[in-house]
């Protein structure tokens, strides 16, 4: 069979596919076959194994390329830093947890994954080249979004994807899609073991058996428990749990030696929670992987991570271990409109704690819920508003001056979001207004730096939808003095400045925005239509073929009947 397409090999065990494969004419491998099981490196495990091992090659040919993608790379591998620098640094990115109050939108992977697919293709050397990815079926969620985008936009002719997985039974829909319009599919069957492990997993576990045991154990656990020989799955089942949970001491030692951030993300906290002291060092692990997680915007990676935590957490006993995996799986699960199991955890915060701040930040985050997270038909502005008044009302209780003004203008930008939802965006503007006279008055120049961007950039949203655009435009010129990273704020501006008739200086700021951000479908047709209004037909075509993506910014239509979108932490 001569590689004409891609190829989704399905079935039986990793050898019966590695014996599929060598029945297929592919050409020589890009670089050796990749590993996708997220419990490895967890987001991006597949696709930060193969930059790692692209990027030092593509270093010395194209330097110019890799700088044009950093933010891709180092999103999919962080250890990668210490060659390539992050250059579009953001208040964002930079943002201390305590003054953490922007997150990516939940799409900016689907970016990410572009961005990622055309340094593929820039990196590739001359002739036909083969990716093999396996275990696609245990990836992680931005995996399968890279591997759909390589397979729509990679020539086959150029490299040919191979997509290797045990099951059909893939959790994205788009990479099942995509593996329909552009891979041909062959079916692995399993034969019958050849081995009888029985007698291995029915011994006693006595000092002598685990002291046979150990060996084909330990390599198991070596490989993260991902392999699916037979063989090895019952030497480990076969150990006391007392014995399992040595062995993941001790890999997980072994792991953490080497300082990698992935691994502290995939592996490391798996083998925690599986070792001595689960809900000690393995909630401690789980919850320093799921932070990670919220803060890149990998939500579904920080869903898994916060459900694995709160499993083996008791509020009754760490309330403060309980409540902190709570509000980032509250947070991971709202931006992925999973919004009912986000509201059933608040209910269990209000249930389970009588902490004011627990009370103050699960009351913002339901009002987030009802004017902003949940389907249209689920909105309620009346008890959004409710909410966020018991947050600001709490909020005024704070001894620390510092922290009660910010806190309370941090409910207030919320509360200005439902002023503009119910059509009232005179309101919302007061009520922005005078959150920032408040924080200029009661906060130093360098405090909560990112707060105060994101309120002046939502006043300058309700300027625009007023029809106050020379206004707005001030405020954006303040934002990208502070923030000139942001690509959104470009965006922004430019539509403004298109409104205006400037559609010079429009353009300059979608060129800006393009460069500033991974692929990002709305600058590029923004751009396009633009040029096509100006007949500039030539120009008017994408320069990517991409997915469809969107700022993380909730839009509404006020009473003028302008379009306002809106800045909130969730």
């Amino acid at each position: 069979m001569r590689a004409t397409a891609h190829y989704w090999i399905t079935g039986g065990r990793r050898p019966d596919r590695e014996d599929a494969l060598a029945s297929l004419r592919l050409a020589t491998r890009l670089v050796p076959a990749i590993d996708a099981h997220r419990r490895l490196r967890g987001p991006y495990t597949a696709a930060g194994s193969l930059v790692r091992a692209l990027v030092p090659e593509v270093l010395e040919r194209d330097p110019g390329l890799v700088r044009r993608h950093d933010i891709e790379l180092l999103s999919a591998s962080p250890e990668l830093a210490a060659v390539v620098p992050n250059s579009r640094e953001t208040l964002t990115s930079m943002a201390i947890p305590a003054e953490r109050t922007r997150y990516y939108a939940r799409l900016r992977t689907r970016r990410i994954a572009n961005g990622l697919v055309e340094f593929l293709l820039g990196a590739l050397p001359p002739g036909r080249r083969t990716l093999i990815v396996e275990n696609a079926d245990q990836a992680d969620p931005t995996d399968l979004e890279f591997l759909a985008a390589a397979l729509r936009r990679a020539d086959p002719a150029g490299i040919t994807l191979v997509v290797c997985s045990a099951t059909a039974e893939l959790a994205d829909g788009t990479l099942l899609a995509a593996l329909a319009d552009h891979a041909q599919t062959v079916q692995v069957q399993s034969p019958a073991d050849v081995a009888d492990v029985a007698d291995v997993a029915d011994v006693a576990a006595d000092d002598g058996a685990a002291s046979r045991r150990s060996g084909p154990a330990w390599a198991y656990v070596q490989a993260e428990c991902t392999l699916d020989d037979p063989v090895l799955i019952a030497a480990y089942r076969a150990l006391s749990p007392a014995g399992r949970a040595r062995l993941h001491d001790r890999r997980a030692a072994d792991l953490e030696a080497m300082n990698e951030q992935s691994l502290l993300v995939g592996s490391v906290p798996y083998h925690l929670e599986h070792g001595t002291d689960p809900a000690g060092a393995g909630v401690r692990g789980l919850r320093a992987a799921q932070d990670y997680c919220v803060r890149m915007g990998f939500y579904e990676a920080a869903a898994e991570l916060g459900y694995r935590g709160l499993a083996i957490v008791d509020p009754a006993i760490h309330p403060d271990r309980w409540w902190s995996l709570a509000a980032g799986q509250g947070l991971a699960l709202s931006v992925l409109s999973r919004t009912h199991e986000a509201l059933a955890l608040y209910d269990q915060a209000r249930l389970h704690s009588v902490s004011p701040d627990v009370h103050m930040a699960a009351a913002y985050s339901t009002a987030m819920l009802y004017t902003r997270h949940n389907d249209p038909e689920e909105r309620d502005e009346v008890k959004a508003k409710a909410w966020l008044n018991s947050a600001i009302a709490t909020a005024s209780l704070i001894a620390d001056p510092s922290e009660r003004a910010f806190q309370s203008a941090f409910y207030r930008n919320g509360l200005a979001l439902v002023e503009v939802n119910l059509g009232e965006p005179a309101m919302a503007l007061r009520l922005v207004s005078e959150c920032i006279d408040r924080l200029d008055r009661q906060l130093a120049p360098g405090e909560h730096r990112l707060h105060r961007s994101v309120l002046k950039n939502n006043r300058a949203r309700v300027y625009s939808a007023l029809g106050m655009l020379n206004e707005a435009l001030a405020d954006y010129a303040v934002v990208i003095e502070e923030d000139p990273n942001h690509p959104e704020h470009y965006l922004e501006r430019g539509n403004i400045l298109r409104r205006l008739g400037r559609h010079d200086e429009a353009s300059a700021d979608y060129e800006t925005a393009i460069r500033l951000s991974p692929p990002f479908a709305e600058i590029y047709y923004n751009r396009g239509d633009l040029r096509l209004s100006l007949s500039h037909r030539d120009g008017a075509w994408p320069t990517s073929v991409m997915c469809s993506s969107s700022i993380r910014s909730w839009s509404t239509r006020t009473s003028t009947g302008q379009v306002c979108t809106w800045m909130t932490a969730t």
